[in-house]
């Protein structure tokens, strides 16, 4: 394994044809899961919407063995391509009539494939001492995507999904030509060439122990985890909310609502940027312990405005959370196991995490939606909280590994 990069500007051109790339596809992502939930209403399966989110998490979990190895092996830009090629397929199938869950579930076919190359060629592009920042960028790009995403998805659906559609297609192709824009590196890993199936599940197997027993790698896998498992499912319940609590019943309010907690993630993501360093980690999980009270708090809202400063605090809050951890376990699997596969591995976690909650929220369809909320801001506050002190622990001990290695390893 070697720990060469290009020690790039975080301005070059390599990042912006990323930053645009990753914006593009995660634009079509959101803007097509409005779509697919408004098809399910269309179908009378307004029940089920649940199960657009979860045939889109399943990839995840279960390709998470092999696309760590295909980001490690391939030039990152080129699985960037044929990530967001098969998005495209997806979306073209559900126009031409396949169930919005199937559909969908290609798309996440595509986004598994996509996720581990866009955050691991960071690796490759900058120092350790500058990928939070760099982080930063990309999550930035990616939560203004969202924002824009279902709020775009919203304002179409509500005049024509098969526009909609139409326009995530367009939205794809480009973000697959801006791809090519992004230089053809050489692969970080290069000795992993046996192919076989259960030859890719045993390393993947050994890679994932390497990261669980690594204290500062195990903090962060938990840490995002539970921030993406509550985002994916608190978007899914904006939509059974909003009716029942502020009396709207169009696509797109909640759509908005979604669009201001992306805002506040931006917020949180550049305060992440200026504030939290490599070796001043543990604030992110100070920032984590707000999550829960401003999801239960948000419950209770009856009125718009309301609704919408909860919305931004609670995004605030995850932004400042989520990056420095992506970073801390970048840094950490890029001297151990491969960016690659550690980016594989957190999406096993956190994709595993998210089925399991949006499943548990499936089968809570049939109580009130603001108990659910209430209840499950409740859980999310005793979730960050124990992993705040445990995680406070870890990474007090293993401060001198986190700090230093980042600092020595930036020197090469």
């Amino acid at each position: 394994m070697t720990s060469r990069h290009l020690d790039l500007r975080l301005g070059a051109m390599p990042m912006r044809a990323l930053l645009v790339a990753q914006f593009l596809s995660a634009l079509a992502d959101n803007a097509l899961l409005v779509a697919a939930i408004a098809l399910m209403k269309a179908l009378g399966q307004a029940d089920h919407v649940s199960w657009v989110q979860t045939g889109f998490l399943v990839p995840f979990v279960l390709l998470a063995p092999y696309v760590g190895a295909v980001a490690d092996a391939l030039p990152k830009g080129r699985v960037l391509l044929i990530g967001n090629t098969i998005k495209l397929l997806g979306t073209a199938s559900m126009l031409l009539g396949l169930h919005p869950v199937w559909s969908y579930l290609l798309v996440g076919v595509g986004a598994t494939l996509y996720s581990p190359a866009k955050y691991g060629i960071l690796v490759q592009f900058f120092r350790p001492d500058r990928l939070v920042q760099a982080n930063a960028l990309l999550e930035g790009s990616t939560i203004l995507a969202i924002l824009l995403g279902v709020v775009l998805g919203g304002w179409l659906t509500d005049r024509s999904v098969n526009l909609a559609m139409w326009v995530i297609v367009a939205i794809y192709a480009v973000a697959a030509l801006t791809n090519l824009f992004i230089p053809r590196l050489h692969p970080v890993r290069v000795e992993r060439t046996h192919w076989h199936g259960w030859h890719l599940l045993r390393s993947f197997g050994r890679s994932l122990v390497v990261l669980w027993r690594d204290d500062a790698a195990r903090a962060s896998l938990m840490g995002t985890s539970l921030f993406w498992g509550s985002g994916a499912t608190l978007r899914l319940m904006l939509f059974a909310w909003v009716p029942l609590a502020l009396h709207i019943r169009d696509n797109q309010t909640p759509a908005n609502m979604m669009g201001i907690l992306s805002v506040g993630t931006i917020v949180g993501a550049m305060l992440a940027w200026r504030f939290i360093h490599m070796d001043r980690i543990r604030r992110a999980f100070v920032s984590g312990l707000m999550i829960g009270p401003c999801i239960a708090l948000l419950a209770w809202q009856t009125r718009l405005p309301e609704a919408y400063v909860w919305s931004f605090a609670l995004g605030v809050s995850g932004g400042v959370y989520v990056v420095p951890l992506n970073a801390l376990l970048q840094e950490r699997g890029r001297v151990s196991v491969g960016a690659g596969q550690a980016l594989a591995v957190q999406n096993l976690f956190e994709n595993s995490m998210m089925i399991v909650m949006v499943t548990a929220y499936g089968f809570m369809t049939r109580w009130p939606v603001i108990d659910v909320i209430m209840g499950y801001g409740v859980a999310i506050l005793a979730g960050t909280g124990v992993l705040a002190v445990l995680a406070g622990r870890v990474l007090r001990r293993n401060a001198d590994a986190v700090g230093v290695e980042s600092s020595d390893t930036g020197n090469n």
